[in-house]
């Protein structure tokens, strides 16, 4: 149980993380100035690159929205809760980082995926309906 809260507490921080990024780094305009000047910070390369990753797309897809599919088709693929966690962090990130509809979808993806590894069915699927030992059920 607290391995699945785990999973959603540090999707929550990865939000929030990705938040930061985009309102405190990259839309700050005091940063922007900071930046853009002769003698910016060395950190300043680093942000230059977040910028780069969304503003290099291909068919309107970014650089972290292409990242956010191909993790989504790897959770759908493989029956694991990190493939899935993954996707909806990544799904998180290119969601906030202005990629709107591939990270809302390997969001969406992602958690459907996460919530349905999460749960112990009691009963397996295919069983749930049968007559138990053949036994005869009265009508109603």
């Amino acid at each position: 149980m607290w391995l699945s809260a785990a999973a959603w507490l540090l999707l929550l921080g990865v939000a929030l993380g990705a938040s930061w990024l985009r309102y405190d780094l990259i839309e700050s305009s005091a940063i922007g100035q900071l930046c853009s000047g002769e003698h910016s910070p060395s950190w300043c390369e680093w942000r230059q690159w977040l910028v780069l990753g969304f503003q290099h797309h291909a068919y309107g897809v970014s650089v972290y929205g292409a990242a956010a599919l191909v993790a989504a088709m790897i959770a759908l693929l493989w029956k694991n809760p990190w493939t899935a966690w993954l996707a909806a962090a990544l799904g998180l990130f290119a969601l906030e980082l202005y990629c709107f509809e591939p990270g809302a979808l390997a969001l969406l993806i992602g958690c459907l995926r996460l919530l349905r590894l999460q749960v112990q069915p009691s009963t397996p699927p295919l069983s749930q309906h049968r007559q138990r030992d053949q036994e005869i059920q009265p009508q109603p």
